[in-house]
C-alpha cells in the first residue's frame, strides 16, 4: 500500500506557537511511518515552510498548498492540524484546505471560527440549555464603562481574551480597581476581550472523537493547580499543576460530564479529536471551552485520557488520520 503523504501543520500566529511546534515534533515522531510519510510545515503569516533532515529550507506553494524540493513535487493527501490559535484553530487554515479540498485531522470552518471566540461560543452553548459563566463582551475600540462593568458581574473574574488559548494574557481579578489593567492586558492578544465570573467548583477536562461513526468518550480529567488557576505557567511547567486520569470524582458527575461532551460534540458539529473543560459544584456543571486542536504532546490531557482507554499515542494519531480521510473521500 502507498504511503500517504501528511502535512503536520505548526507555528501560527498567536503566543501559543511554540506549544505548537512541540506538539508537531510529537505527532512527527509517533506517526507511524510504515504507512504515513509526514512532513513537518511550519506556518506563520510571513512563511510556510519545510525544513529537511539537513535543516534546507522548501517554500510551500500557497496556490495549491504542494511543496517542491528537489526536483520534483510533493502533493499532500491529508493535514495533521496541529496549530493552537489563529490560523489553525479559528477555521481560516480550515477554510483554505476546503477550497483546495485538502482533508484535515480537525474541526471545519464554522465549528472552528464559533468555537474559538469564547463569548460567542458560550452565548452558542447557554441555549442549549447548559450552564456558562455570567460574563461582559468587550470589542477593541467600543466604548465601555468599567463601573457598569461592576454592576452587570460580581468579581472576582477572569478576564481573557475572547480569542485565545493556554491563558495567554489571562488575569484573575479581584475588585474593580483592577479590571483596567487586566482589559488592556487582554488587548495586546486579542481586539476582543471576555470577562466572566470566577466559579468556584473543581476543574475537569474530557476529550471526545467520532471515530467511524461511533463517539468516543475519553476518561476525564481532573485538574489541580498549585496557582490561583490553571493558567500557562501551570499548563506547561512541570509539578505546578496535577493532572489526574481518571478523575476521583462522583460517579454522577462522571456520567453527566461524558453525556454533556457528547452532546455539545454533536450539537456543534465538531470533527477530529476535541477537548470540553468544565467546572463542577454543588450547583451543577459548568462549560469552561472547546479546545478544537488540543494538546499533543506525551503529557497533553487528550493522550493521557487516550492511554487510560488502551488507546497509544501512535494509534490516536493514525485514527486521526483515517477519519479526515474518511471525512473527506
Amino acid at each position: 500500500m502507498k504511503k500517504k503523504n501528511v502535512a503536520i501543520i505548526a507555528g501560527g500566529d498567536s503566543g501559543e506557537y511554540e506549544i505548537s511546534i512541540n506538539s508537531a515534533n510529537v505527532v512527527y515522531k509517533y506517526l507511524p511511518k510504515d504507512k504515513f510519510k509526514p512532513f513537518l510545515i511550519v506556518v506563520s503569516a510571513k512563511e510556510w515552510y519545510y525544513l529537511d533532515k539537513d535543516n534546507q529550507r522548501f517554500d510551500i506553494n500557497k496556490s495549491d498548498f504542494s511543496l517542491p524540493m528537489n526536483n520534483r513535487t510533493i502533493k499532500f493527501d491529508v493535514v495533521f492540524n496541529i496549530i493552537h490559535g489563529t490560523p489553525g484553530e479559528n477555521g481560516i487554515f480550515q477554510g483554505y484546505l476546503d477550497l483546495l479540498q485538502i482533508p484535515y485531522t480537525s474541526c471545519g470552518l464554522l465549528c472552528s471560527s464559533l468555537t474559538f471566540n469564547k463569548a460567542y461560543c458560550n452565548r452558542v452553548v447557554a441555549s442549549f440549555g447548559t450552564n456558562v459563566a455570567r460574563s461582559v463582551h468587550l470589542i477593541k475600540n467600543h466604548p465601555y464603562n468599567l463601573s457598569g462593568i461592576g454592576k452587570e458581574i460580581k468579581f472576582p473574574v477572569f478576564v481573557k481574551p475572547a480569542n485565545g488559548g493556554s491563558s495567554v494574557a489571562t488575569s484573575k481579578v479581584i475588585d474593580l480597581p483592577g479590571l483596567q489593567a487586566a482589559i488592556e492586558l487582554a488587548y495586546t492578544e486579542d481586539d476582543e476581550v471576555l470577562i466572566e465570573e470566577f466559579i468556584p467548583g473543581r476543574e475537569v477536562s474530557c476529550g471526545a472523537f467520532k471515530y467511524k461513526g461511533k463517539m468516543l468518550i475519553f476518561p476525564i480529567t481532573e485538574i489541580i493547580t498549585k496557582k490561583e488557576f490553571f493558567d500557562y505557567e501551570a499548563k506547561y511547567t512541570k509539578g505546578v499543576a496535577d493532572e489526574i486520569t481518571p478523575a476521583n470524582i462522583p460517579l454522577e458527575v462522571e456520567i453527566e460530564c461524558k453525556a454533556l461532551s457528547s452532546e455539545l460534540y454533536q450539537k456543534l458539529n465538531c470533527k477530529g479529536v476535541v477537548r470540553f473543560d468544565y467546572i463542577f459544584n454543588k450547583s451543577g456543571i459548568f462549560f469552561l471551552e472547546v479546545n478544537t486542536v488540543p494538546g499533543m504532546s506525551e503529557a497533553s490531557i487528550v493522550p493521557q485520557q487516550a492511554r487510560e482507554m488502551g488507546i497509544g499515542i501512535d494509534q490516536l494519531f493514525e485514527m486521526m488520520i483515517e477519519e479526515a480521510l474518511g471525512n473527506n473521500s
